[in-house]
């Protein structure tokens, strides 16, 4: 269910127009090394690893879809940030990667 949803983010990455190709390459690093994060994440907090990668599907979704909604592009973000809190002692790679992430996409000016 989890590689499921980072390989339909991948996809969308991989597909979309709007993303110039440095963009895409980064995000798809990062979506490599989100990848290891929540494969280890899951060993021990297997539901919150799915909310990751849930919040993370749904951000690159609102990031890319042709008709924008700035509001549920917000929201996606938020919960993708908020997906990670508690988490940036015990896994703060993930964090970071959540974050650069979350900042990426919102730099897009949605």
């Amino acid at each position: 269910m989890i590689q499921d949803r980072l390989d339909k983010m991948e996809e969308k990455l991989k597909q979309s127009k709007d993303v110039q190709a440095s963009d895409k390459d980064e995000l798809l690093t990062l979506l490599t090394a989100l990848r290891a994060e929540i494969a280890e994440l899951s060993k021990t907090h297997r539901e919150q690893a799915e909310s990751i990668a849930g919040f993370a599907e749904i951000s690159a979704h609102e990031a890319t879809r042709q008709e924008k909604s700035p509001a549920l592009f917000n929201l996606s973000i938020e919960g993708l940030t908020s997906s990670v809190q508690g988490f940036e002692i015990s896994h703060p790679g993930l964090a970071e990667i959540i974050n650069r992430l979350a900042t990426m996409l919102s730099n897009w000016g949605i």
